[in-house]
């Protein structure tokens, strides 16, 4: 039988046509997954940067990466301060789920003799899985001693200090020329890991933020070809505050201005550097900060806008920080949500980004932004558990919150038990000025019975930040 040529060719053009069409199919399944890169700031406030209101610090490359992506401005850390804080943001999980947080330390020191646990799962370890390069530039804060730091969990590459550049204090050395607030007026000794070994102690601080921000770009450069994870995480603007010399003296905030303004500038530089490597439209890049400002460091802390108190409290000053997402073509530009999120979301998040699923052996408890992030859905989760060390002080759901406890961030104020607890409608009432109480039993009851629900599936362990090394 002869078939016809007008038929044979009818049959190649179908054929050449389903190969055609076919091969972007398969190149696209063979794309690589995202990079991610997230930027943590150390004590930055809610209100310190100019897209979220501040009049005088200027922050034109976080207000730019605010426009062309989306700010959130109900984002939340997941602790008060900031070792317990950056163990959620890395694990996913509530610091009183794995140890990392305590009634009596609440973070760790040069002395502790403990970390965040080897049997936690981070998202470097997890995206790993995947192929991913993974680099740690800046604080760790997560256990100084070598079986904790950040080439244990994960990381290929870890620069920065192993704790908060406050401690190692000599005290008596005189204050520093950067502006060392009087109760800090010390030498600090902090010193400054490449990989597990020290290379530099004292860390020279007027140049950390300038060399982390030079090794992240090189980091970014170095595997353009693949897929990387690059957690940014800045000493800055935890006291004492140290600005380069392109940056010392500029802002009318003063040193703390300064030192948010370097901070600024090496954002720009980031993204800037993603552009120029043709990797913007393949990086989410994340910027936040890991609890609220100090306000006990007074014109050295920052501000945390219209919201109540600042670090160390579970007001909303403490805990509600910067969220801002940026990833060219696929987060919407010029976005500003309300939706309920936080630095706990970033584990599942960027596991879900990559197509690693979640551990099942272990409790979660952030979830996937990414439908927020990208525009495609919202209404993920409407509660947050506020802890200040192993005790639940304050639950959100919707819009209203309730205080069972509360204390000042720092100082002598003792704990107050509020019996019956005290309530607040953060939507009318962000400054949580006006509790409600009285008028709203039915919301009370709901809210205990949200924290008793949360409270049961949490099982008591064992702090690892109260163990310390023997004398």
């Amino acid at each position: 039988m002869r078939v016809p040529v007008v038929t044979l060719r009818l049959l190649l053009a179908w054929i050449t046509a389903g190969a055609v069409c076919a091969a972007p199919r398969a190149r696209a399944a063979e794309a690589p997954p995202p990079n991610l890169v997230v930027i943590l700031a150390d004590d930055l406030g809610y209100g310190d940067l100019g897209s979220y209101g501040h009049p005088t610090i200027r922050t034109p490359s976080l207000d730019r990466m605010a426009a062309e992506g989306l700010r959130l401005t109900q984002f939340y850390s997941a602790a008060e301060v900031c070792t317990p804080s950056r163990a959620a943001l890395l694990t996913g999980r509530l610091p009183v789920r794995n140890g990392m947080t305590s009634d009596r330390r609440r973070v760790l020191y040069p002395d502790s003799a403990r970390g965040l646990p080897p049997e936690e799962i981070t998202i470097a370890e997890a995206l790993k899985t995947k192929g991913y390069a993974t680099a740690c530039i800046g604080k760790w804060h997560l256990g100084h001693l070598p079986e904790y730091l950040p080439t244990r969990h994960g990381f290929d590459l870890y620069l920065g200090v192993p704790y908060s550049n406050d401690m190692d204090r000599v005290r008596g050395a005189p204050p520093s020329a950067a502006g060392v607030p009087d109760p800090l007026m010390a030498h600090f000794n902090v010193p400054l890991l490449r990989g597990e070994s020290i290379v530099e102690r004292p860390a020279e601080q007027t140049t950390l933020t300038r060399r982390y921000t030079e090794a992240a770009v090189e980091f970014i450069r170095a595997n353009r070809a693949q897929p990387f994870f690059l957690f940014l995480s800045h000493t800055m603007p935890h006291v004492p505050l140290f600005a380069s010399e392109d940056f010392a003296g500029r802002s009318p905030r003063g040193i703390y201005g300064d030192v948010v303004e370097e901070l600024d500038a090496s954002t720009g530089r980031i993204l800037e550097t993603l552009r120029a490597e043709g990797l913007a439209e393949r990086t989410l890049v994340f910027f936040t900060s890991d609890n609220g400002p100090w306000l006990l460091m007074k014109e050295q802390g920052g501000s945390a806008g219209e919201l109540r108190e600042g670090k160390g409290s579970t007001w909303e000053g403490g805990v509600r920080v910067p969220g801002i997402a940026w990833w060219p073509g696929r987060v919407p530009a010029g976005v500003v949500s309300q939706e309920l999120s936080g630095t706990l979301d970033l584990f599942a998040t960027g596991l879900a980004l990559a197509g690693v699923p979640l551990p099942q052996d272990r409790p979660i408890d952030g979830v996937d932004l990414s439908p927020i992030l990208l525009g495609s859905g919202a209404g993920l989760r409407d509660r947050h558990f506020y802890y200040r060390g192993a005790q639940l002080f304050a639950v959100r759901k919707g819009w209203w919150k309730a205080h069972f406890k509360s204390r000042s961030g720092y100082g002598p104020d003792a704990v107050v038990t509020h019996d019956p607890p005290a309530l607040y409608h953060l939507g009318r009432d962000p400054g949580e000025l006006f509790d409600v109480a009285a008028r709203h039993p039915e919301v009370i009851a709901e809210l205990v019975r949200e924290a008793e629900r949360h409270l049961a599936t949490v099982e008591p362990v064992e702090s690892n930040l109260d163990a310390v090394i023997a004398p």
